[in-house]
């Protein structure tokens, strides 16, 4: 599946235009995936239950062991 480019990415803390988004070919998590990435989605979505600051670092730890 392809992912759907947008006018903006975030991009080492801020928003700049798609096009110019660019990492270094010798980046090691495009080699070894060795990123974790947690998101915190601040929508109104009225059926969805929110997490807490503390559940998603929970979850942050979690993926974190597992490259370790």
């Amino acid at each position: 599946m392809a992912i759907q480019k947008t006018e903006k990415i975030w991009h080492n803390g801020k928003l700049i235009p798609w096009d110019s988004a660019q990492i270094h070919v010798m980046s090691h998590v495009v080699h070894y995936g060795s990123s974790v990435f947690e998101e915190c989605v601040a929508m109104p979505c009225p059926a969805a239950r929110h997490l807490s600051r503390q559940e998603h670092m929970q979850r942050l730890w979690i993926q974190l062991r597992f490259i370790a």
